[in-house]
């Protein structure tokens, strides 16, 4: 395919100003258990070329299953023909990059695909079946798993050629618990996405130890029904690094996206409370907050070795000693501020898909705090609040509200008593502001998103965020 590829190049030149095309081929496998029985076995796969061609100023894409040289340079002549039927403009430039050249491939030890469907189904009954612990309240209970495998080859006039392979997998469980009024619900490793996922094989949805955790995750759901609320006010409060990673991709990844600041996402993904002129100057936080953009993460879901204009993956400093740093850039938005280069951020949902400005892995980088234990000592009194359970931002990613499973009182430094429907809000900058104490390398993991949704026609994509517990000084706080 890298071969069609480069020749449909060669007979692009001459015809636009710039031009890529990108063949995909992907797989996808989802198994749920719920209360007992197999409730899904999914399945899909799909392959095809997507071209992008440059003529003036004017952008045109098209994209094909017919993955022959007829249906490549179909695809090739339709989108020449977008592109030249777009209203006249200025030739923009794009910002400077080296040919890709060469292969990429996500590390992993056992391939999911290779993997028995009973094996899969056992490890997700053994779980599922450990949730049941006899106590009427326990109404519902879930145990997923899923693996997926993209492989790209990619080219360009510009004398890229080069391919990649990335392999993910992710599980997890769910236990619900009523008593006939109130419902309760607690998850692990996360609450969102079907589990926690990783650019890894089968050996990741193994190391969870899904059926190991399921008695914890079931009696902390029941507990909770007996909880009394989350109490309201000012409080300093620490975040378990799962909930870290989350307010992360919200009010920073998302925030820090060049074509959202540059207003390109205004009519559907939002804006940002960043303006072009920030980048350098803005303080974003307090001197703790060090977040970071790395594609070179093993393990990352937003890992690769190109992204897709072909910009090598890279580690850049966002926002370093709380001062805004850099965006998250392709090579379009990243010429039009004046920057020398892509940030290395476009990305596509699959073959049919035009890249846009994506989040690579955004993470806060450790901190010198050695534990959680060490943290809560520090703290003597607060809430300490897990695994998240709703959010909502505005759409400059400027105030928001999380709600959590699970708050406890942090009282005399240690963790006590539960509350349930804990939540907290925050206007973005003063919350990392507030920012006092990180823990360190030792309690630092990345944390796999898989349901990031922009862009129109709509694209979702999985991205990874590195996070530790960290504190929070003067957040407000109350019942979801």
């Amino acid at each position: 395919m890298l071969d069609l590829l480069t020749e449909l190049m060669d007979a692009a030149r001459g015809r636009c100003a710039y031009a890529e095309a990108r063949h995909i081929e992907a797989r996808s496998e989802a198994i749920a258990v719920l209360s007992g029985n197999v409730d899904a076995i999914d399945s899909s796969a799909s392959e095809g070329i997507g071209v992008r061609v440059r003529v003036g100023g004017g952008w045109g894409f098209a994209a094909t299953r017919d993955v022959t040289r007829a249906g490549a340079e179909a695809a090739l002549a339709r989108a020449l023909a977008i592109a030249e039927a777009q209203p006249a403009g200025p030739a923009t430039p794009l910002a400077p990059v080296a040919p890709a050249r060469g292969h990429w491939s996500s590390p992993y030890e056992s391939d999911p695909f290779a993997v028995a469907l009973d094996d899969k189904l056992a490890l997700l009954f053994a779980a599922e079946r450990a949730l049941r612990s006899g106590d009427q309240r326990i109404v519902r209970t879930a145990a997923t798993a899923r693996a997926w495998r993209e492989r790209k080859a990619f080219a360009s006039t510009e004398g890229a050629a080069c391919t990649q392979e990335l392999v993910a997998t992710g599980g997890g469980i769910a236990a619900y618990a009523s008593d006939g009024t109130d419902v309760q619900v607690r998850s692990y490793p996360t609450a969102h996405g079907g589990g926690l996922s990783a650019a890894r094989g089968w050996e990741h949805v193994l190391s969870l130890d899904l059926p190991g955790n399921a008695p914890r995750v079931a009696s902390e759901a029941v507990e909770l029904l007996g909880a009394p609320p989350c109490p309201q006010g000012t409080r300093t409060i620490v975040l378990h690094g799962e909930q870290v990673a989350l307010q992360v991709h919200e009010s920073i990844g998302h925030a820090l996206e060049l074509d959202r600041i540059l207003l390109g996402e205004a009519s559907y993904a939002g804006t940002s409370w960043v303006s072009p002129g920030d980048l350098g100057s803005l303080r974003y936080g307090s001197e703790l907050l060090h977040i970071t953009a790395d594609a070179t993460l093993a393990g990352g879901l937003g890992s690769f070795g190109w992204d897709d204009e072909g910009v090598t993956g890279a580690r850049t400093d966002l926002v370093e000693g709380g001062v805004l740093r850099a965006a998250l850039s392709n090579r379009e938005s990243a010429a039009a501020v004046g920057l020398p280069a892509s940030g290395g951020c476009a990305r596509a949902d699959g073959f049919a898909r035009q890249p846009i400005v994506r989040m690579t892995n955004v993470s806060l980088e450790p901190g010198t705090v050695p534990t959680l234990g060490d943290l809560l000592a520090d703290t003597g009194e607060g809430l300490y609040l897990e695994t998240n359970r709703s959010w909502s931002i505005d759409d400059r990613r400027l105030q928001f509200q999380f709600a959590t499973e699970v708050c406890r009182e942090i009282r005399g430094g240690e963790l006590g008593r539960l509350y349930r429907n804990g939540s907290y809000a925050g206007v973005t900058p003063r919350f990392w502001g507030s920012l006092d104490a990180v823990c360190g390398p030792g309690e630092w993991r990345l944390w796999g998103l898989t349901n990031c949704g922009k862009g129109e026609p709509g694209q979702i994509m999985e991205v990874s965020h590195g996070a530790a517990p960290a504190r929070f000084r003067d957040v407000q706080v109350g019942v979801a």
